[in-house]
């Protein structure tokens, strides 16, 4: 297969590293110029710089979690042909002990940022006839950890959010999906292991015991690694993916009992 994106512009946000980071790389190999965002300037200067070999990118900073940030983005990519809703932030708490601010903190950063630029971007897709949007969500959605909850509930809402919207957009030439996600190695998920279980354990065996005790029900029994998301993403961004919207497809180890769709 040949996803081919040349002459598209993509924007992913949060794409100064993990995941996003990995996406913005995929997409750039496919053909397409691709907007990297985090909120601060020299954050995203140097992600392009580690990039550049990939492709063509531009930077877009700005903290899409606000309506200043987002103005900033949009004012840099007035157009995109492929939005890739990417930011996100994660943490443990119990959830007796998870605030009010909290609770809003994980909407607007994992929600309301997606939302905002969908809003921003569907109608020129829709008027040009082709578009692509993505929200990368996560097994948290449906299968929510007990220390995760406030997490859970914002990958949730992006299920919502990417049905809704592909409806919205039936017949246009636009297709919205989500990107269902596992447990994947990031520097940040790293730092969430070393959380749940014994900081002195190597990393590899910090993983295994992850695995085991705290997502048993992987059936690939490791994290995903960064690109294998951006294979998905990828290809739901080419044209090749033409008939497959309104869809959360599975990126996320596969399941012991098929709980998830």
């Amino acid at each position: 297969m040949r996803l081919d994106l040349t002459g598209k512009v993509a924007l992913v946000t949060g794409s100064t590293q993990g995941i996003g980071k990995a996406i913005a790389a995929g997409l750039a190999r496919a053909g397409a110029t691709v907007a990297v965002n985090g909120r601060k300037a020299d954050g995203v200067a140097a992600a392009i710089e580690d990039l550049k070999g990939d492709g063509e990118f531009v930077a877009a900073p700005g903290d899409v979690s606000t309506e200043d940030g987002t103005a900033a983005v949009l004012a840099a990519v007035p157009g995109v042909d492929v939005l890739v809703n990417n930011l996100g932030i994660f943490g443990s708490q119990s959830p007796l002990e998870i605030t009010d601010d909290e609770w809003r903190r994980y909407f607007e950063v994992n929600v309301l940022s997606a939302v905002r630029l969908t809003r921003a971007y569907l109608p020129g897709m829709t008027e040009r006839g082709w578009g692509r949007i993505q929200y990368i969500a996560s097994d948290s959605a449906v299968v929510t950890p007990a220390e995760m909850i406030h997490y859970g509930m914002s990958k949730t809402s992006l299920l919502a959010v990417s049905r809704g919207f592909a409806k919205h957009a039936a017949g246009t030439g636009v297709t919205v999906n989500s990107v269902i996600a596992g447990p994947t190695h990031t520097g940040g998920v790293e730092n969430f292991v070393y959380e749940l279980v014994d900081k002195s354990l190597p990393w590899d065996e910090a993983q295994r015991e992850f695995m085991l005790k705290h997502r048993p029900q992987s059936l690939i029994q490791r994290l995903i690694e960064p690109e294998e998301i951006a294979n998905m993403v990828v290809y739901l961004a080419s044209p090749l993916s033409s008939a497959t919207t309104g869809g959360a497809l599975r990126v996320d180890g596969g399941y012991v009992d098929a709980i998830l769709p």
